[in-house]
C-alpha cells in the first residue's frame, strides 16, 4: 500500500483530520504492525501484490550482474526477485521493523541480505554506483526533491529510476468495487498534479507512465530516465 501523499491543495480540517488517521495507521504498518505486511497487502489485491511487484523488473534496462537499489525494501519480497533475475541487490529501508523481517526471509532463502537501515533523501552510497534504482508502493518520500536528487546521484549516467505507485484489479466484481473505493478513500488513487513532474524534470529525469497489465489487473510503472 502507498500512504496518502500531502495533497497539492488547502484542505478542510475534517479532511485533513482524515489524512492524519490514515498516515498513523500507515506508520504503524510499516513498522509495529509489519509483520502483517505481507498478509495485508495479499488481501488488498486479491492475490495481485507480487505481480505488481515483479512489474517493475523487466523495465530496468540494466545487463545481468548489475547492481541494482531498491528503496524501502519492505519485507524483501522484491529482493528475492531482483536476485532471481540474476541482479545483484542492495536494500534500503528506514523501518528496523522491515529489516528484521527482511533479513530473515532471504535467509530463509538461501540469499545473503545486503541490507541497510537508512533515509531515501541520504543515501550512503557513492556517485554512480547503481545501474538502476527500483521501489514498489513508496511512500510520499519518493517524490520529495531531496529523494530524487539523491537517486539521480547513485545512478550510472544512463541509469533510471523505476517505481510502481498503483496497482488496479480489472474484474469489476463486488469485493474489486469495494476494494477500489476503499483505494479512493484512503488516497490511494489520483493522477499526477503538474507540480510532481517538474520535481522530476528539474533534478535531471525525464518521465515516463506506463500501465503494464498483469493476470487480473494492471500495474502503474513509472520510469524515470536520468539525462
Amino acid at each position: 500500500m502507498t500512504a496518502p501523499a500531502p495533497p497539492p491543495f488547502k484542505v478542510s480540517p475534517l479532511m485533513g483530520a482524515w489524512l492524519r488517521v490514515l498516515r498513523f495507521g500507515f506508520r504503524l504498518l510499516y513498522n509495529e504492525m509489519a509483520w502483517t505486511y505481507d498478509a495485508v497487502s495479499w488481501g488488498v489485491s486479491l492475490g495481485e501484490w507480487r505481480s505488481w511487484q515483479r512489474a517493475a523488473i523487466p523495465h530496468l534496462n540494466a545487463p545481468p550482474d548489475s547492481l541494482i537499489l531498491e528503496v524501502a525494501h519492505g519485507t524483501a519480497n522484491l529482493q528475492i526477485d531482483l536476485r532471481a533475475a540474476g541482479y545483484r541487490s542492495i536494500g534500503i529501508d528506514l523501518s528496523p521493523y522491515m529489516g528484521q523481517i527482511a533479513r530473515r526471509k532471504l535467509l530463509r532463502e538461501g540469499i545473503q541480505p545486503s541490507l541497510i537501515r537508512g533515509r531515501a533523501q541520504a543515501l550512503p552510497f557513492a556517485d554512480a554506483s547503481f545501474h538502476a534504482v527500483v521501489s514498489t508502493f513508496p511512500t510520499e518520500f519518493i517524490i520529495d526533491p531531496a529523494t530524487l536528487s539523491e537517486i539521480n546521484r547513485v545512478l550510472h549516467p544512463d541509469g533510471r529510476l523505476v517505481f510502481v505507485p498503483n496497482g488496479e484489479l480489472t474484474n469489476r466484481g463486488a469485493v474489486e468495487q469495494g476494494l477500489e473505493l476503499a483505494y479512493r478513500v484512503t488516497g490511494q488513487r489520483g493522477g499526477w498534479p503538474s507540480q510532481v513532474t517538474r520535481r522530476f524534470s528539474s533534478v535531471g529525469f525525464s518521465l515516463q507512465v506506463l500501465e503494464v497489465q498483469c493476470k487480473r489487473s494492471i500495474a502503474q510503472v513509472v520510469i524515470a530516465q536520468k539525462q
